[in-house]
C-alpha cells in the first residue's frame, strides 16, 4: 500500500494538520504526493487556479505537497447553510441544495463522483494522503459514509488514527474505535499518531504500552501541542474556542473586532493578522461594546439574509450604527460587504426562502443573489493609491452600486484572463468599504496601508510571515516525534530518505 489515510478517533483531534505535515514530510522525502478529502463540510473553501471550488484545507495540503490544487483533492465539499441543510458542491461546482436527510438518504452520487477524482489523483501521483472526516467509526453512519474506510479500500490505503489527548479520554479514543470497526477495515489500520500532548512525554511512556496492547497497532508518535506555525483552518471548531474573549482590547494593539455569524465563511481571511505581533483579533457573537476597537470586520456568510436578522435579532445592527458613527472602520468581505448595502434581494431561493431584506445601510448598494456562482482567483489595484490587491472570489450574488458610490478595486486579471472590471465599495470618508475579494488582507502592501490607516504608527514585522517556512515548521516538528522509519515502511517508501 503506497497510500496513507488519516482517520480521526473523533472530530477536530486535529487530523488535518496530521495530513498537512505528512504532505510536506513525505515531499521533502522526494515523493510526488497529494491530498484527498473525499467530502468534506465547511465553509472556508478556496479557488483551484482552474476556477473551481474545494475546500481551504485541501487548498493547503496541496500547497504543502507543492502540487498544484484540484478539485479532485476535494470532490464533495458541503458549505452549510442552515442548521440541518447545505450546499452541495461536486467537483468544484455548485450542484444543489440538500437537507442532511436528503443527502444520506443515498450517497451513492457523491461516493462515485469521488472515487473517480480518487482514480484521477492516484494515477498521476506516487503517493495520495487521505484526509477523514469526523470520527471514523460512526456506526449509525457508517454504510453511507465514503470518507473514511470506503475511500481506504478504494485507495488501498494503510490507515493511520488520530487521537487527541489534550481534550481527555485517549485510551477510549483509541480502543474504543478499534473495538467499533469491522474486521476488514481494523486490518487497515496501521498506527495511532497520539496528537496535542501536553507536559513530560516520559510519563506517557506507560500510555503508550497500554495503547498498543489494548488496540493491536503501533503507536507511532506523541505529538506535542506546538503554536509555532499556523495553517488554514479547515472549518469553523477550533474558532468556536476563541470566540467572545473576556476583557476588553489591548490599548496597546490594533484591535479588530470580526463579527462570527452563525453561517459564518471563509474566516480564515483574518488569519494573517494571528502573525502581526502588535495586532489582536476578536471574534464576536454575543453583542458587546466595541470601545476599544480599531475596526470592525463582516466576514463572509453562508446566508446572508439569515445572518442579517441575526445581526437586527441580537442588537449588532444598533451597535454597528454607533461604531461607525464614532468614526469606527468598518470593513464587508463576501457576504459581509452585501449586507453593508442598502438591500439583499433572494429571489430565486438561492440560500434559503425567496424573498428581500433591507441591509445595514452603510454602503449605497444593492445586492441580488444570482443561482449562478462567481469562482475565480483575481488582482488588481484599489481605485484610490493603486494599490495591489490580489485574492480570491467564491459568491452567488452581484452587487451594484447606487449613483454617486465609488467602486474599492479595479479588477485586471480573473483566472489568468484579462479583463477591466470594478469591486467592492468605498465611503465618501473611506471608513466603510466591502470587497468580494477573500484574501485581500493576505498581501503585504495592501495590510500595511490598512494598519496604517487604523494606526499611523504601525510598524510592518522585520520577518514577514512565510507559508512556505510554516509547512516546514510543522512537517519538522511532527516529523521529530514520529517513527519516520515505520511511517515510511507503512506508506511503502522505505527506501525514501530526507
Amino acid at each position: 500500500m503506497n497510500n496513507i489515510a488519516v482517520f480521526g478517533t473523533a472530530s477536530d483531534v486535529g487530523k488535518s494538520v496530521i495530513a498537512t505535515a505528512l504532505c510536506r514530510i513525505f515531499r521533502n522525502a522526494g515523493v510526488d504526493v497529494a491530498p484527498f478529502k473525499a467530502q468534506n463540510m465547511s465553509n472556508n473553501s478556496g479557488v483551484t487556479p482552474d476556477g473551481l471550488e474545494i475546500g481551504r484545507a485541501q487548498v493547503a495540503q496541496a500547497e504543502a505537497a507543492r502540487v498544484v490544487p484540484s478539485a479532485d483533492m476535494n470532490p464533495v465539499l458541503l458549505k452549510p447553510n442552515t442548521d440541518i441543510g447545505a450546499q452541495v458542491v461536486l467537483q468544484g461546482r455548485a450542484v444543489a441544495n440538500r437537507s442532511a436527510r436528503e443527502y444520506f438518504g443515498d450517497t451513492s452520487r457523491w461516493r462515485e463522483a469521488a472515487f473517480e477524482s480518487l482514480r484521477r489523483l492516484d494515477a498521476k501521483h506516487e503517493m495520495l494522503v487521505l484526509e477523514g472526516a469526523g470520527s471514523c467509526a460512526e456506526m449509525n453512519l457508517y454504510e453511507r459514509d465514503f470518507v473514511n474506510f470506503k475511500s481506504a479500500r478504494e485507495a488501498d490505503a494503510a490507515v493511520i488514527l488520530v487521537a487527541d489527548i489534550d481534550r481527555g479520554g485517549v485510551f477510549a479514543q483509541v480502543v474504543g474505535t478499534m473495538a467499533l470497526l469491522p474486521e476488514e477495515d481494523r486490518a487497515r489500520v496501521a498506527g495511532v499518531i497520539v496528537n496535542r500532548f501536553r507536559g513530560d512525554a516520559s510519563l506517557f511512556l506507560d500510555g503508550i504500552r497500554i495503547l498498543e496492547e489494548r488496540s493491536g497497532v503501533p503507536v507511532l508518535g506523541v505529538v506535542p501541542y506546538f503554536r509555532g506555525f499556523s495553517i488554514a483552518a479547515e472549518d469553523a471548531v477550533p474558532l468556536q474556542s476563541v470566540v467572545d474573549p473576556v476583557g476588553v482590547p489591548d490599548s496597546r494593539k490594533i484591535s479588530i473586532a470580526v463579527l462570527y455569524f452563525p453561517h459564518i465563511s471563509n474566516f480564515t481571511d483574518l488569519s494573517v493578522f494571528d502573525h502581526e505581533e502588535r495586532v489582536e483579533v476578536h471574534y464576536l457573537h454575543r453583542p458587546r461594546s466595541l470601545d476599544g476597537y480599531q475596526a470592525l470586520v463582516l466576514p463572509g456568510s453562508k446566508n446572508v439574509r439569515g445572518d442579517l436578522h441575526w445581526l437586527t435579532d441580537k442588537g449588532w445592527a444598533t451597535r454597528i450604527a454607533a461604531f461607525r458613527e464614532t468614526g469606527g472602520v468598518v470593513v464587508g468581505i463576501c457576504g459581509g460587504y452585501q449586507m453593508l448595502g442598502r438591500m439583499v434581494a433572494d429571489q430565486h431561493g438561492v440560500e434559503g426562502e425567496p424573498g428581500e431584506d433591507e441591509g445595514l445601510g452603510l454602503l449605497d448598494v444593492e445586492t441580488e443573489l444570482l443561482r449562478e456562482k462567481t469562482l475565480c482567483n483575481a488582482s488588481g489595484v484599489t481605485c484610490s493609491g493603486g494599490l495591489a490587491v490580489h485574492g480570491y472570489e467564491i459568491h452567488m450574488g452581484e452587487t451594484r452600486l447606487c449613483e454617486g458610490v465609488d467602486p474599492f478595486l479595479k479588477v485586471d486579471l480573473r483566472n489568468n484572463v484579462e479583463v477591466s472590471a470594478l469591486d467592492g465599495a468605498k465611503s465618501v470618508d473611506g471608513k466603510v468599504f466591502g470587497t468580494y475579494f477573500h484574501g485581500v488582507f493576505d498581501g503585504a502592501v495592501f495590510r500595511e496601508w490598512f494598519l496604517k490607516s487604523l494606526d499611523a504608527g504601525y510598524v510592518p514585522a522585520a520577518e514577514p510571515y512565510d507559508r512556505e517556512q510554516a509547512y516546514d515548521l510543522l512537517a519538522d516538528h511532527v516529523a521529530e516525534y514520529l517513527d519516520m522509519e515505520l511511517l515510511l515502511s507503512i506508506a511503502g517508501h522505505s527506501e525514501a530518505v530526507e
